[in-house]
């Protein structure tokens, strides 16, 4: 299965782990199809490390919620790492605090290895270089975003290999 994030930087193709992260991969899917993800902002980005996204557009307090009511445990796997630029991982604080927020790498982060649940990868050159252009967006010292860069929408893909 596999998303495309459609953003104010280009597109963003993302394959999704459903057998090995089936919780994760529900919400998530679920939230894409919901709309929830509409016009939401990368808040949080650290060049060199990742870029994070996954609240909603309104309101200026960043809030993570899932499908299941309340924040959802992790599926953490030992062969799914942090180990690549393009590894998609659920944000949270702490064990069992998994909601909408995810982040995707620019580099490996393998401190991250058996904290954060992995849930996807990013696919093709395209979705390579909006993630280097997102990398580009200015950030604050604490991460916060300063520059324009938003999810304008998410179209589901049956197929990994889909366009």
């Amino acid at each position: 299965m596999s998303i495309t994030l459609h953003t104010t930087h280009g597109n963003i193709k993302i394959e999704i782990f459903c057998e090995s992260v089936p919780k994760t991969a529900q919400n998530f899917l679920a939230l894409c199809a919901s709309s929830f993800y509409d016009s939401s902002p990368f808040h949080r980005s650290f060049p060199g490390f990742m870029i994070q996204t996954g609240s909603p557009a309104s309101g200026g307090v960043k809030v993570s919620t899932s499908i299941y009511g309340s924040l959802f445990e992790d599926e953490v796997r030992p062969s799914l790492r942090h180990n690549a630029r393009g590894i998609v991982s659920m944000a949270n604080k702490g064990l069992g605090t998994n909601g909408s927020q995810f982040f995707i790498l620019f580099a490996p982060a393998p401190h991250l290895d058996g904290k954060n649940t992995v849930f996807g990868k990013i696919l093709g050159d395209e979705a390579m270089e909006t993630l280097k252009k997102l990398e580009s967006v200015e950030a604050d010292a604490k991460g916060k975003v300063k520059g324009e860069a938003s999810i304008k929408n998410v179209t589901i893909h049956a197929n990994p290999l889909a366009g």
